[in-house]
This record gives C-alpha cells, sequence and structure tokens, in this order.
C-alpha cells in the first residue's frame, strides 16, 4: 500500500487552555535558548498499544486526550504560542494569550503498527505521515503541532512536532507527563501537577554575555530559520533511507569498559567510563567504520579530525541555581574531537571513550567554557555523515510516559532523518540500558549492523 493510503484524516482542529486560565504575555528566549533556532523541529513519535475499535477510541478517548490537553495547557502555555523573530533591535521571544492554541489532527491508520514498532530496519518513509506539520509564516512561527493517530484495534501513536526552543527534554518530558497524569487521572479537572512549571528568565545569568554574541549570528541566518521549521511530509532524498533500533544493556556496557580497561594496561584511563561515554564511543567507531567500508570517497582525509557532539545537562554543570521544573532550555553542547585514523585503528574505542570523556570532564569543570563557538562548532556537524551527533538522554524516563493505556511500545525521533543525528535514550525492556535509534541508507543499516553485533561479540 502506498503512503498516501496509509493514514485518513479525521478531524482537523485547535485545542486552547481552559478560559481565563492564561494572561496575555511574552517570553524573552534566554542565552540558553538561542542557539536553538539554528535547528530544526524535534519530531517524536509515541507508539501506545490500543486494543480497541475505532468507535471507542472516537466516544471515549479522543474527547480525554483534548479535554487533558487543554488542562495541560493552562500549566504549559507557551507551548501554545508563536515564535516572534522580532526585527533589531529587539530580542526574539515567544508570544502566548488567552486564544493561543495547538494545532491538532486526527488520524486513522491502516498501517502495520506491529511493523513500525518493532526494532529491525524499516522504511523511514513509512512514519512520514503520523509525523503533524508546523505551519509557519514570517511574522510568526508556531511552536508545536499535535497528530493523534489510531490503528484500530492495535494502537495510538501521538505525534509532536516542537521547535527546541520552548524547552530541553527535561522541560518536554515534563509536559508529556502532565498531559499523561490529566489523561490517566479518574478526576481530570480537577489533577493539580506535581510541579507546576517554573517561567522566571531570571534564574538564568548571562555572566559570560553570550546572549548577544548568539543573537548576532542568529540576525545573520534568520531567514535560513523561518525556511527550517516547515516540516515536510517526506523527501525524496530519504526515498532509500531505513531506520532501526539497537539496544545497548548493562552486561555489554560493562563489558566494553573492562575491554577498554585491558587496552589501556600501559597508559592512562580514559576518564568519566559511564555508560552513556561507552555507549557513545561504541557508537562512533561502528559508524565510521560503517562509512569508510560504504563510501570510498576520495575527498575523506583520514588524517583530518573527527566530532562527536552531545547534548550536556546544565542543571548540576552551572554556577547558578535553577529549579527542576524550570519551563526553558538548560543544556549545553558538548564536542569531543578524536583524529578519524586513530578511530579506525585497532584501539578506536579507546581513542572515543577518552576523547567524550574528556569532553565531559571539561563540561564538568565550566559548561560554559568556549559556549561562543556552539553554534559554529555545531554546524560543522549537522547533517553529515562524517561527523556524529547524539540527540534527547537516557536519563529522562520516556518509557514512563502513560496515558491510561499502558507504557509506550515504542519511541521514535524522526528528525533524525535529516539531521544524520543517532537518538539515545531509555531501554523499555532493560534497566539501566539504552535504546539507540538510528537512520542510514539501506546497505548502511546493514553495514552497522554488522559492525555493532561483531563488536560486541569480539568483547565479550
Amino acid at each position: 500500500m502506498c503512503e498516501g493510503l496509509r493514514v485518513k484524516i479525521m478531524e482537523q482542529s485547535r485545542v486552547s487552555a481552559p478560559p481565563h486560565s492564561a494572561s496575555p504575555n511574552s517570553l524573552p528566549l534566554t542565552f540558553l535558548d538561542l542557539p536553538w533556532l539554528f535547528f530544526s523541529p524535534n519530531q517524536p513519535l509515541f507508539f501506545f498499544p490500543f486494543p480497541f475499535s475505532l468507535s471507542h477510541f472516537t466516544t471515549f478517548t479522543l474527547p480525554n486526550l483534548k479535554l487533558s490537553l487543554s488542562l495541560t495547557l493552562q500549566h504549559y502555555f507557551p507551548f501554545a504560542g508563536t515564535f516572534v523573530p522580532s526585527p533589531e533591535p529587539s530580542k526574539p521571544h515567544i508570544v502566548y494569550s488567552e486564544t493561543s492554541s495547538v494545532s491538532l489532527v486526527v488520524a486513522e491508520s491502516s498501517d502495520d503498527f506491529s511493523h513500525l514498532c518493532s526494532n529491525h530496519a524499516r522504511d523511514a518513509n513509512r512514519f512520514y505521515s503520523l509525523v503533524p506539520k508546523l505551519k509557519s509564516g514570517k511574522k510568526k512561527i508556531p511552536l508545536m503541532a499535535i497528530q493523534i493517530t489510531v490503528f484500530p484495534d492495535s494502537g495510538i501513536c501521538i505525534g509532536l512536532a516542537y521547535l527546541h526552543i520552548l524547552g530541553d527534554g527535561r522541560t518536554f518530558h515534563n509536559f508529556m507527563n502532565t498531559w499523561a497524569a490529566y489523561c490517566s487521572s479518574q478526576q481530570a479537572s480537577s489533577f493539580p501537577p506535581k510541579s507546576p512549571p517554573f517561567y522566571d528568565r531570571s534564574v538564568i545569568v548571562d555572566s559570560h554575555g553570550l546572549e548577544e554574541v548568539f543573537l548576532k549570528q542568529w540576525r545573520r541566518k534568520k531567514t535560513s530559520f523561518i525556511d527550517e521549521t516547515k516540516v515536510k511530509s517526506s523527501s525524496s532524498s530519504l526515498s532509500d533511507l531505513v531506520r532501526a533500533t539497537f539496544l545497548m544493556d548493562p552486561t555489554q556496557m560493562e563489558k566494553i569498559k573492562r575491554f577498554i580497561v585491558s587496552l589501556c594496561r600501559e597508559k592512562s584511563q580514559p576518564e568519566h567510563l559511564s555508560p552513556y561515554v561507552l555507549t557513545c564511543a561504541f557508537l562512533w567507531v561502528c559508524l565510521l567504520k560503517t562509512h569508510q567500508l560504504t563510501d570510498n570517497d576520495e575527498d575523506v582525509h583520514y588524517k583530518d579530525p573527527a566530532y562527536f557532539g552531545f547534548i550536556a545537562g546544565g542543571m548540576t554543570r552551572l554556577q547558578f541555581p535553577v529549579p527542576a521544573n524550570y519551563l526553558g532550555n538548560c543544556v549545553g553542547f558538548g564536542r569531543a574531537s578524536a583524529m578519524r585514523e586513530e578511530l579506525l585503528g585497532e584501539g578506536g574505542i579507546v581513542v572515543a571513550a577518552r576523547a567524550i570523556g574528556g569532553t565531559v570532564k571539561k563540561l564538568d569543570h565550566g559548561m560554559l567554557v568556549g559556549a561562543e563557538k556552539w553554534v559554529s562548532d555545531w554546524e560543522v556537524m549537522n547533517g553529515s555523515e562524517l561527523h556524529v551527533v547524539a540527540t534527547w538522554s537516557p536519563k529522562l524516563k520516556l518509557y514512563e510516559t502513560d496515558f491510561g493505556w499502558g507504557r509506550p511500545r515504542k519511541i521514535e525521533e524522526i528528525s533524525i532523518d535529516k539531521s544524520r543525528a543517532i537518538s539515545l535514550i531509555n531501554s523499555r525492556e532493560v534497566d539501566g540500558g539504552i535504546e539507540i535509534g538510528l537512520a542510514l541508507p539501506h546497505k548502511k543499516m546493514e553495514s552497522f549492523t554488522m559492525f555493532f553485533n561483531q563488536g560486541l561479540n569480539a568483547i565479550s
């Protein structure tokens, strides 16, 4: 069945907070929000088991989803707002009012729910009909759109597209948890969030003068940002792309750690061999080997540096306190660097772990040191197959999100198709495990799978 026949739009509407629950206001972007102006929207898909009929969904489930979303927006009202790219000298900001609303599309899919929720390689284009579209204008840009797709007698997919300037993964996770809690509550109208969001921007202290640095960079590229927010349903450049999920469990992480230690008997061990660093180091080497095997690109110079970028949490790294329920971004950027030739060598995983772990330690000592280069550093990596970027965080317990139908069957981040990033979230099945989401052309996915499995077998 072709993609266009898999999903039928049942309803298009807008959902706003209850009347008189949000006063007209605006939120300026802080210096920690501004770098995200240079990135495309996030596009997470949450697949939930739902063994009920379409009539049950439309009669009982859908009204509750709408009501609970409305109740959530009374606390997270900026999610229904718009981004205003103000002309100089004003700063860009988020605007919301009592009439602000979120676009909601309700659809029915005849696709194979179990197939979409599996881990093996699947056609990436089959997911795009589940992704909502952010319809952007030049003066105001919506911050979030939602699509709820029902697979009768099988499941529900809640798809979102949102601009990262709204907040980091922690903020998004708090939003989803509040929506899910309202939806699953027996008395939804009176259910209060455990920790309502905190909006005071004064807690973010710009002691390094980074706001003006990022604003200058933003003003030079404002037009390209507006174009980037227009999310396409599919792309011919992704026609051969497949997406797959891999699992790294604690036992495998420990084996990788012991393997690295054994290779460093006569040298100092890499710093900070955490589960995250071990997983990223292993993936970095596997991906570089994959591209080396399949590209045969004469323009690639193996004596050049390769980069691994990741998101660094700021709650424990910044020198000023930020409440855990702060609504906004409180993360920084880390970029590890190593010579490609060394990463592809016999001790490549040690080189990778040393580079990533060392970068983590530098961020621990001063997250904002060198932050003026965040945007330029990451522009080199965005969409590149020569470098690797990791998005999301296993520390966010995304699989604990429960709307009343049980935990998600699967979570996919669709934006990695274009950015060529990898997503790292907590495992659904294994406590302490990390679930790795990856999108590659079909032949490269086969090669990566081979390197991934052979690499784990070699150290077992």
